[in-house]
């Protein structure tokens, strides 16, 4: 049986069969499009029951490749659901056009490609690229090393550890062929195969370079791969690099599911191992947090960028393409045995990234099958939850909240401070009476400022009436869906590097207001996923996992007192969203980490119509509002939202890939 490869290899069957579930959904969609001529008789519609069952049974059996197709769509049905399933496949469906035109364009011309092999940098820098070797195909073999071969950028040594059973002595000929060629190239061949973290060991015995590349057997390097290191190397005096990558079958020019990634986000790698290839790093890094660990063999590549990570001064990403997975349809990763030891080392290796860390927490796979994880955070001291609401006239929606705290809330530790902005109704005050007498933790003050309209004076004042250790801003309008939704948010905000935590907004409709906020969107900002139905999993499953974002809704919120504090509270010079926004920028820019979790999940009582027109002078102050906020964050909008890679459009908030490759800088 052959070895299993690093855990990836079940992403790249799972990426080639959607592709497959693609190229049947344009066929299904040919066909409707015959059925549609007679469509309209009564006959055919009385009989469409039937014909379905009929053809679901015609389906079924198809030739042997198709069943596993079906195979395939019926495990996704048992973990996502018919209506995630759905989505998932319309997902690939409407970005497949705009993938393939990105993938089909170049990244560097001929001429550029020329320029990066007689360019001089002003630092001497040797990678030794590592590649373990095990009963490599002769195709796949040669097209690895000939990818090495044509790196613009000279100074490399190819080092491969051959661990290939007797049935495939081609592999040593082949190398030894290529030796003879080129005298960058080192081959040994082990006497025993030694897994996939033995057998990478063995090559790092014998690399000589200043930094090491990982790359996989039978995959492929972009020529400008090293080039485009060396220049972040020199340019950041990085010693942890990656890049993005995309799968591909047959040729790297035909490359689909690229998977664009964020810059260094330490919560999201915990998740998910997002980095994978090309990853490169200081050799004396390497050296000081130790080489691969068997013990993690299926996930050992997560196992070590969580420990390279956890030591590197400077983690840098290049948010270009320049690693190519080849997805091979005979992958062991098909077999479930497989994919349960992978999801096993996964676990084993964030439980050991929290060890090291000092952090307690259960880790499990978010869905079965699936190697992506989460974390249940050992909450620390039990602490106090000042739950922080704002109200004015809104005794139906502001009882539903409330109703919703205390009917599913399962944290026992937390008040609740209603600030009133001037209500005036004899019946919203009796509505405060009963309230403060049914619920000894909750406390009604009064807003006693000129402006009842500015929501941030409000919060700021609120918080003063606040005993607790953390402040939870919480809309009116909000319901709580998951009992434990203070717990979740918690685990991460009692941590020292996190400043402020956010949760999952949902409208009534099923469909997602806010997954974390991003920069750049219409030239400001934008909610991510807004619109999109509660059960999509999300561009490479950002929906399903906790994850670091540049800012969260004000809609709940929390954070630590002395975080409040210390940024002085809310910007009392904006508006609603916009002071969100701007508070957690700040936390940011004051070095803490902002995170947002699916966990916690709460919806909106109701939604207003998107035909509701705005009075002119509402709409005046959003404007001066936007602004405002786009002069004072001015250098941060330039440089564009770290966790939303350049490549994906603007005029989209759900990860949609630009249709056109953005512009190269010329070095």
């Amino acid at each position: 049986m052959e070895e299993p490869r690093t855990y990836q290899d079940q992403e790249r069957i799972i990426s080639e069969q959607q592709n497959q579930i693609e190229l049947l959904e344009e066929e299904n969609r040919q066909l409707r499009e015959s059925y549609d001529i007679i469509a309209g008789s009564f006959f055919w519609k009385m009989t469409k029951p039937a014909r379905v069952q009929l053809d679901i049974l015609k389906w079924m059996f198809r030739p042997h490749a198709e069943k596993r197709l079906v195979g395939k769509t019926v495990h996704s049905l048992r973990i996502n659901g018919l209506g995630g399933t759905w989505q998932k496949i319309m997902q690939r469906v409407y970005f497949s056009e705009k993938t393939a035109q990105f993938s089909k364009q170049r990244l560097f011309s001929d001429q550029e490609l020329a320029d990066q092999r007689t360019f001089q940098f002003g630092r001497k820098i040797r990678f030794s690229i590592v590649v373990p070797l095990y009963n490599t195909s002769e195709r796949f073999l040669r097209e690895m090393i000939e990818s090495v071969l044509a790196q613009t950028y000279g100074d490399w040594e190819l080092c491969m550890a051959d661990g290939s059973d007797s049935e495939h002595h081609k592999v040593k000929t082949i190398c030894r062929e290529y030796v003879e060629k080129d005298s960058r190239i080192r081959y040994r061949k082990l006497e025993n195969n030694l897994g996939i973290s033995g057998n990478t060991n063995a090559c790092l015995e014998m690399v000589t370079g200043d930094y090491i590349g990982l790359l996989d057997h039978d995959d492929l390097l972009h020529p400008a791969a090293l080039h485009e290191v060396m220049h972040t190397i020199c340019t950041l005096d990085a010693d942890y690099i990656y890049t993005d990558e995309s799968v591909f079958s047959e040729r790297p020019e035909d490359a689909y599911n690229p998977h664009f990634k964020p810059d260094y986000a330490p919560d999201t790698l915990v998740s998910n191992n997002y980095i994978c290839h090309f990853s490169v790093f200081q050799r004396s890094l390497l050296n000081d947090v130790g080489w691969f660990d068997t013990a993690c063999d299926g996930s050992q590549d997560h196992d070590l960028i969580l420990r390279l990570t956890e030591k590197a001064k400077r983690v840098a990403h290049i948010p270009e393409v320049l690693y190519y997975w080849r997805a091979s349809s005979g992958s062991v990763a098909q077999n479930p045995a497989v994919k349960s030891y992978t999801i096993s080392a996964g676990i084993r290796a964030v439980e050991k990234h929290l060890a090291r860390l000092g952090r307690e927490g259960e880790v499990s796979a978010v869905r079965p099958g699936m190697t992506i994880y989460r974390v249940r955070y050992a909450i620390q001291r039990k602490p106090k939850v000042s739950i922080l609401i704002s109200n004015y006239e809104h005794l139906k929606t502001l009882n539903c909240c409330l109703d919703s705290i205390y009917s599913k809330t399962t944290w026992l530790d937390y008040e609740i401070v209603i600030v009133d902005c001037k209500s005036f109704t004899p019946k919203m005050f009796s509505y405060y009476e009963e309230l403060q007498k049914k619920h000894w933790n909750l406390r009604v003050v009064t807003w006693k400022g000129e402006d009842e309209d500015n929501e941030s004076a409000v919060c700021n004042v609120g918080v003063q009436f606040c005993s607790g250790d953390y402040i939870l801003l919480l809309s009116r309008d909000m319901e709580v869906l998951t009992p434990d939704w203070i717990e979740e948010m918690l685990m991460f905000a009692q941590r020292e590097d996190v400043g402020a935590v956010g949760a999952k907004i949902l409208y009534p409709d099923n469909t997602i207001c806010s997954a974390g906020i991003g920069l750049g969107f219409g030239g400001s900002t934008g909610a991510f996923f807004a619109e999109v139905s509660r059960e999509n999993v999300g561009y490479f499953g950002r929906l399903i996992y906790a994850q670091n974002v540049s800012a969260v809704s004000a809609d709940c919120m929390l954070l630590r007192r002395e975080v409040w504090e210390k940024m002085e509270g809310l910007d009392e010079s904006f508006i609603p969203h916009y002071n969100a926004v701007d508070l957690c920028l700040r936390i940011r820019k004051a070095g803490y980490l902002i995170v947002w979790t699916p966990f916690a999940e709460l919806c909106r009582t109701k939604r207003e119509s998107r035909r509701k027109k705005e009075d002119k002078e509402t709409l005046h102050l959003v404007r001066t509002q936007e602004a405002d906020f786009r002069h004072k964050w001015k250098k941060e909008l330039k440089s564009g939202d770290p966790y939303f890679n350049p490549n994906f459009s603007t005029d989209r908030t759900d990860f949609a890939v630009s249709p056109i490759m953005r512009q190269h800088n010329a070095r």
